[in-house]
């Protein structure tokens, strides 16, 4: 496959049309293609002057926005290798997650930098530190006069083949710690050719960035990004008007966010009987949608618009693919205890369920399949799959399965292939509950309680030692509800399902611990240090 540096594909939008809107925020700042691609061409003539050197690990920690684009382009162009890290992980996951990046340079905001001397150890690799924006950094370079001193021509991006690292994404961390995904251009240009041809992504349209991370490809797909006013470190305590009424008057006909930020705005736009006049096409990924999410979220949109629910990870995406209108068709199944359908595996890609193991496996083999209808361990093959986690060999030994000259990446999660070729998340592979009930997956059964009257979020653990635990279903109530009435009504669900037998108690929890980068993954081994500290007691099971 031949590619070109992915900023290149920013800078042949500039050429076409330099006038057109490529970045607005919640402030009002707005900035065309020719201004963004101009800025990242100064920034890149900036840090170049500055030491930076093509290959060097590089901290990027600048709020989403202008800088955050521009800077993200002009590292490519240099060739640096940007390290993104969620700064809302948790100050002591961060500063770890640093620590090990073995990052040389830090581009940040002065608050970044605020942290670099108050937390020396983590930063002591750090020898480039470059501020960007007002506010006081000492020991750091400010980028703005820098920027005015750099040539107005175009910065020659260095050459790469589909090898060529060009960016490291950190995982959530939210099932073990975050590991660095070393995305490659072959990488990238694989993923925008998919969300072109998939989601018909053309230049002109406005993407409604809820998730910062997506934005970063926008600008190489000739769309614009309009951050709307978030934290993307809380997405789950976000201001659904807010949210709602920053996309409208953008004009925003796209948007991707996680499941958290679009249960908001659904319950806020219904309750306000609001309807989207521009937004056409929405994804909902991070973690299990809840099939009602897409359904009323679809309700809310202009004419003929569709809510995808793409499934993936930071080491692969987008996999597969699955819209409301066919989630629709699957509600009962869903509802039932079937787990959550996240549709067919995209073009390019091969899928392939494998028997269930913890071990790392050393070589491919097709009698690791499972039988058809079995639930089996997901892995993907294909263009978008990265190859290595930065600096973890034992760690990409155990996600990755060679092939001859290719490799399978192993998504820790569990699924079962239906007869029409679709795939049903059933839980990860980490969260299986082993017992005197055999193997049980979460996703299904909390599906099946999630629209029970008075439920905000369920998850299924297992209390006590692998091997003898005991399932317990905690739920998140809604506002005011009567503890004893929902205990009641989770006691009549669970003699309705076929499986609702395996779980012995219910618990009731004020606010289910998530993960921070889409407010959406439920922190399971918290919840379950927490149930077995409560020697498992909770409301009682009202059997």
């Amino acid at each position: 496959m031949s590619v070109v540096n992915v900023s290149l594909e920013l800078a042949r939008h500039a050429r076409a049309t330099p006038e057109r809107l490529a970045l607005g925020t919640a402030d009002g700042t707005r900035l065309s293609f020719g201004a963004l691609d101009a800025r990242a061409d100064a920034a890149a003539h900036a840090l170049a002057r500055l030491g930076l050197r093509a290959g060097e690990r590089t901290a990027l920690f600048v709020p989403p926005g202008v800088d955050f684009v521009a800077l993200f382009h002009a590292l490519l162009r240099l060739g640096a290798l940007p390290i993104l890290i969620d700064p809302g992980m948790g100050r002591a996951a961060l500063l770890a997650t640093l620590q090990r990046s073995r990052a040389s340079a830090l581009v940040g905001s002065p608050r970044a930098h605020l942290a670099r001397l108050l937390f020396p150890r983590a930063f002591r690799q750090i020898g480039l530190a470059v501020t960007v924006g007002p506010g006081l950094a000492p020991g750091a370079t400010r980028l703005e006069p820098e920027l005015a001193r750099a040539p107005r021509t175009p910065f020659p991006a260095v050459p790469v083949t589909p090898e060529s690292p060009a960016a490291v994404l950190f995982t959530s961390g939210s099932t073990g710690p975050a590991k660095g995904v070393v995305h490659t251009h072959g990488n990238f240009a694989a993923e925008l050719q998919l969300l072109r041809a998939h989601y018909g992504l053309a230049p002109g349209e406005v993407d409604g960035a809820c998730f910062p991370l997506f934005a970063l490809f926008d600008g190489a797909l000739g769309i614009a990004s309009l951050f709307p006013p978030l934290d993307p470190s809380r997405p789950g305590a976000c201001d659904p008007r807010a949210v709602f009424e920053a996309l409208e008057r953008g004009r925003a006909s796209f948007s991707f966010g996680s499941p958290a930020i679009w249960r908001r705005v659904v319950r806020w736009a219904r309750a306000n009987a609001r309807r989207f006049t521009h937004l056409r096409r929405v994804t909902i990924a991070g973690a299990p949608v809840p099939p009602w999410v897409a359904l009323q979220l679809k309700e809310l949109l202009a004419p003929g618009g569709e809510v995808h629910t793409p499934y993936g990870a930071t080491e692969a995406l987008p996999v597969c693919d699955i819209t409301a209108s066919e989630l629709a068709t699957l509600a009962d199944a869903i509802e039932a205890g079937a787990g959550s359908c996240v549709g067919r595996v995209l073009p390019g890609l091969e899928l392939a369920l494998i028997r269930v193991t913890d071990a790392p496996i050393a070589r491919w083999d097709e009698a690791l399949r499972v039988r058809a209808g079995e639930p089996g361990e997901v892995c993907v093959k294909g263009p978008i799959a990265t190859r290595r986690y930065l600096d973890e060999p034992a760690a990409t030994a155990a996600a990755k399965i060679p092939d001859g000259d290719g490799f399978w990446h192993r998504m820790g999660d569990v699924g079962r292939l239906d007869g029409e070729g679709r795939l049903w998340f059933l839980g990860r592979k980490s969260h299986r509950i082993e017992g005197l009930h055999g193997v049980l997956w979460p996703v299904p059964l909390e599906n099946a309680f999630e629209r029970t009257r008075g439920v905000a979020r369920a998850a299924l653990i297992g209390v006590g030692e692998r091997g003898r635990e005991r399932a317990h279903l905690v739920v998140e109530p809604e506002p005011e509800v009567e503890p004893a009435e929902l205990i009641a009504r989770l006691a009549a669900r669970r003699r309705e399902l076929a499986q609702g037998e395996v779980i012995e108690n219910f618990l009731l929890h004020p606010s289910l611990p998530v993960d921070v980068r889409h407010n959406a993954k439920i922190r399971r081994e918290d919840l379950k240090l927490w149930a077995e500290g409560r020697g498992g007691d909770g409301q009682g099971a009202a059997r």
